[in-house]
């Protein structure tokens, strides 16, 4: 319902922006010396402007989605293969102490385990952000590093957070071996990455990107031909998903864009930006993040919202743009708060949800900083 009226908004918004400026046209001299408002041309051809960019949104959110049917259908089909060669047990066995003191109540051994794994592997992983290569971005995974940096601050938040409200003992040796190695870990690379000249992080975080994606690959295999899978079948099955998954997101992201689209057109866009920019300006911050914030925004409403927000952002200031870049990590280093518990507490019909609101926008926060912060040291040395 919320993500109804959000884009609804976006056209109503876009009318309403568009018609003040046709107006102000024919009023610019009276505007000018009154209020020293400026318009031209631009604000006369503004529905026409408007019109162009509906069709072309909705051009680009096909393309876009053609290739995402490429990019899901290989990853899905990867994963498939990792999953029948025990890549979700492995990884239970390996994180089992961890979880078994972290969430007490949960038998050990339990299946819910494996499906909590695979979705931070695919958040850790990045796969929603296949749209920067779909966008002419030069080296797609540069993301790869930075996301798993805000990613994992982002679950960190949340564990604290969750861990204090519901009582749970944090300070463990257990959990805190667990922790503090994969922290120290992080805080290695940050550390390392600090003492790089700004032009080599970029190319540290290329290669790593590509190697480490490329050895879950060979390792998938591996598993998989130790478990004696047969890899094709099983990656063709899994790639049917993928290619089902893709085609799905068309229509989504079709109504996204479009909307968007006319959000920006209209000038809405450019007005909420520089409302944004002048108030952390305010605070002597440099403001070129504020260009992705949209994304951060719409992401706990929902995951197709900002999707379409981050497509739109790199296609206004270019995929290997800081904007761009940004909006990618923003995307894959938050989560979809509010539509999450909708879906999660209304299938067991649960109608209390207690601290997990909050609990979800403060992840979703620590998420949003540690992203702009990353991004500033990856980007911007």
């Amino acid at each position: 319902m919320v993500l109804n009226y959000i884009w609804i908004g976006f056209f109503v918004i876009g009318f309403v922006v568009a018609l003040f400026r046709f107006a102000g046209y024919f009023f610019r001299d009276f505007l000018l010396q009154a209020m020293n408002l400026v318009f031209d041309q631009a604000d006369r051809d503004i529905f026409q402007t408007i019109i162009q960019n509906i069709f072309q949104s909705a051009k680009t959110s096909v393309e876009i989605s053609i290739y995402l049917i490429g990019v899901m259908t290989l990853w899905l089909g990867v994963m498939k293969i990792g999953e029948r060669g025990g890549a979700v047990e492995g990884m239970s066995k390996l994180v089992g102490p961890f979880f078994n003191r972290l969430f007490p109540r949960l038998p050990k051994n339990h299946p819910v385990m494996g499906s909590m794994l695979m979705n931070f592997c695919a958040n850790m992983l990045g796969l929603d952000n296949a749209a920067t290569a779909a966008c002419g971005a030069q080296n797609p995974t540069d993301v790869f590093i930075p996301l798993l940096i805000a990613t994992y601050c982002a679950t960190i938040v949340g564990m604290i957070y969750v861990s204090i409200v519901q009582k749970i003992r944090f300070f463990q040796p257990v959990i805190l071996a667990y922790i503090l190695g994969i922290t120290a870990l992080i805080a290695g690379l940050i550390f390392y990455l600090q003492s790089l000249p700004p032009e080599k992080v970029s190319v540290f975080s290329s290669i790593t990107g590509n190697m480490l994606l490329f050895l879950v690959i060979i390792v998938f295999l591996y598993m998989g031909i130790r478990k004696k899978v047969n890899l094709y079948e099983t990656f063709i099955e899994g790639a049917k998903e993928g290619f089902t998954v893709a085609v799905k997101i068309i229509p989504y992201l079709v109504a996204m864009l479009v909307a968007i689209g006319v959000f920006r057109a209209s000038g809405a866009m450019d007005f909420l930006l520089l409302g944004l920019g002048r108030f952390f300006a305010l605070f002597g911050f440099d403001t070129e993040f504020v260009k992705a914030l949209p994304v951060a925004l719409m992401k706990p409403l929902s995951g197709g919202g900002a999707r379409g927000l981050m497509v739109e952002t790199m296609k206004t200031y270019g995929a290997d743009s800081f904007p761009g870049f940004l909006s990618c990590i923003f995307q894959g280093s938050t989560e979809t708060t509010f539509y999450v518990i909708a879906v999660y507490f209304g299938s067991v019909n649960i109608r209390k949800t207690r601290y997990a609101v909050p609990g979800g926008l403060i992840a979703d926060l620590a998420g949003v900083l540690a992203a702009i912060f990353v991004a500033y040291l990856f980007y911007k040395g």
